[in-house]
């Protein structure tokens, strides 16, 4: 076991440096695709409409992923979802250039899958891990979406005023810094993530079905998807992930055309964008510990309590401060139910159940967040930011709910079977 440790050790170290440079690379081209939509649609109400298009790639790509990571490998799968990404950004860049929204909105898809194929990374490290080290696992990776907000500020500013200076387009700059993060990404993951987090995963799964304790579950038969969302954790654990995703994209999406009608430049759009991000992915160390300390539920609870007063706070002020605060907020909300209702998801697959289960999960994530991002974008143009902001609250009830609900029954459960 002390060499699995080193190697799982390495997987998460190799899936964390992957993710750096990714969250950059998704960072730079969520500042501005908005703003690109608009100004290429020519029409104010098309502001969510990347974003959608963006989410609908993820949604399509994403149980494609999962069940393609079985017989591709985790290291074939996300090198070849990453390199999907390097096309999408060169696209897009050259559909600026030349002013084609067809173009424009064919490179979202591409950007999109990429993205669904990152995101399984987090999986790949879970089941590297034994379960009761899983929530930390998991947010080990997503913490590297913190150097976006660490280093996307920096090379916004650097990049931005020499293609200021060289009369570079301030929309196309972005996707180009996007392409070549995830060049450097999907090097990082076909040289370095060996062995595979597939193989490495089945052999513990078989170290731990071999231990006495559960021998009476190693025989176990693979459930189909139906049987698995049947469970009322699984449906706790997606309703968490889908609703956070949906609620945190239907904001953050509209935020940057909120702020740039107040006048706000592109590198203060960055500094509030980054401040996003740092929410949802610094305290993941955090919220992963405290999901195998506390509990899933109680950490969902929290996610979700946070992305209420995130909604209902960001649109009280316009001003870089008080935004960065309130989209601050909206990111850590989504980073504890997205970490909460991943560990609270794998503790409940078996290996053979894993791939398809966690692709179809993140299938859901993208067409419930395309259908927001879509809605924003026009909820946005005819009722204003306000009127978002209290939608997202509303429907951030829904995992609060649910995880309320599934955390009483757990405690009385214990209460019934006494009697």
């Amino acid at each position: 076991m002390a060499d699995h440790r080193k190697i799982a050790r390495k997987i998460t170290g190799t899936l964390f440096a992957a993710q750096c440079f990714g969250s950059v690379a998704f960072l730079a081209v969520a500042t501005v695709n908005s703003i690109a939509g608009v100004k290429l649609a020519a029409n104010p109400s098309w502001g969510g409409v990347p974003s959608a298009i963006y989410q609908l790639g993820a949604a399509l790509a994403a149980l494609g992923w999962g069940v393609g990571m079985d017989r591709l490998g985790r290291r074939g799968g996300l090198t070849l979802g990453v390199a999907v990404g390097v096309i999408g950004a060169g696209l897009a860049g050259g559909a600026i250039v030349v002013g084609s929204l067809i173009l424009f909105l064919v490179s979202m898809v591409f950007i999109g899958m990429a993205n669904s194929a990152l995101n399984l990374a987090r999986f790949a490290a879970a089941e590297v891990h034994p379960p009761g080290e899983r929530g930390r696992a998991i947010s080990n990776v997503v913490i590297g979406g913190t150097a976006g907000t660490l280093f996307w500020p920096i090379i916004s500013r650097l990049v931005g005023g020499w293609a200021k200076a060289a009369g570079v387009n301030e929309l196309v700059w972005p996707y180009v810094v996007g392409a070549v993060l995830l060049v450097a990404a999907a090097i990082i993951i076909f040289v370095l993530l060996r062995p595979d987090p597939r193989d490495v995963g089945r052999e513990l799964a078989a170290h731990i079905a071999a231990q006495p304790s559960a021998q009476n579950q190693s025989s176990t038969p693979a459930r189909s998807i139906l049987q698995i969302l049947r469970e009322p954790a699984a449906l706790v654990a997606m309703a968490a992930m889908i609703v956070g995703q949906t609620v945190m994209v239907m904001l953050m999406v509209i935020t940057s055309l909120h702020m740039k009608g107040h006048n706000h430049d592109i590198e203060a759009i960055s500094l509030v964008t980054s401040s996003h991000v740092f929410g949802m992915f610094a305290f993941s160390i955090v919220s992963g510990r405290l999901a195998d300390r506390w509990g899933r539920g109680p950490v969902i609870l929290v996610g979700a309590a946070t992305l209420i007063l995130a909604c209902l706070t960001a649109p009280l002020s316009p001003d870089v401060l008080p935004i960065s605060v309130a989209l601050f907020l909206l990111g850590l909300g989504w980073n504890f139910c997205y970490v909460g209702g991943s560990s609270l998801l794998a503790d409940q697959l078996s290996p053979d159940e894993r791939a398809r289960t966690q692709g179809f999960n993140d299938l859901l994530i993208g067409l419930v967040s395309a259908g927001g991002s879509l809605a924003s974008g026009f909820g946005f143009a005819a009722l204003g930011f306000g009127v978002m902001g209290i939608v997202g609250a509303v429907a951030a009830t829904i995992p609060l709910g649910l995880a309320w609900w599934w955390q009483v029954a757990r405690t009385r459960q214990p209460l019934v079977a006494a009697r």
